[in-house]
């Protein structure tokens, strides 16, 4: 997936400024596609080259100007195509595991630190996607949301970065444990 499709998928629910656009993606897409603010602005100014978005000015008498954009014909059949496309296999590439496996040739003080950092962070998310999740449904059953809501897709990435992040923030913990404990062990010899 290029960030043009994670970008073209978040401007589905509206009418976007590029700051706007960053913060929803900061809530909804950034469970599953990372991009930082500078990243989001240049892919719109493509997109909207490419005739994929479209922008439009809006004046503010207090406030500097700013453009809105919105997912057009070609950029819908953009994500129509993207869709019917073959998904790759995921994978996971993160510095912290490569500190894990080295951890006990190296040291484990600091590992066990940025591990329960990362527990920390997870437990940020995890409160974050869940109040994003009731805030998707408002005051309907999950299970109803799920068969009868009016558009789920943000739903279910949500339930899958919020199940990423508890699988994460028990993975860290456990580890960390077993290298303190590790730890103490070597402490005793």
């Amino acid at each position: 997936m290029a960030l043009r499709h994670a970008v073209l998928a978040a401007l589905l629910d509206g009418e976007y400024s590029g700051y706007q656009l960053a913060k929803a993606f900061d809530i909804g897409v950034a469970n599953f596609w990372h991009a930082l603010p500078q990243q989001l602005y240049a892919e719109l100014a493509k997109l909207e080259k490419e005739g994929l978005v479209s922008g439009r000015q809006v004046v503010q008498e207090t406030r500097p100007n700013k453009r809105l954009f919105q997912v057009t014909d070609a950029g819908r059949a953009e994500l129509e195509a993207f869709a019917d496309t073959a998904a790759r296999p995921s994978f996971i590439r993160d510095d912290l595991l490569v500190k894990v496996q080295v951890a006990d040739r190296v040291g484990t003080a600091s590992v066990i630190g940025q591990l329960e950092e990362r527990a920390s962070a997870a437990e940020a998310r995890i409160e974050l996607l869940g109040a994003l999740l009731r805030q998707l449904r408002g005051d309907i059953d999950e299970e109803e949301f799920l068969l009868r809501g009016a558009r789920i897709g943000p739903y279910l990435t949500c339930l899958r970065g919020l199940a990423f992040e508890q699988e994460h923030l028990t993975w860290c913990l456990r580890i960390a444990g077993i290298l303190r404990e590790r730890q103490s062990n070597h402490a005793e010899r």
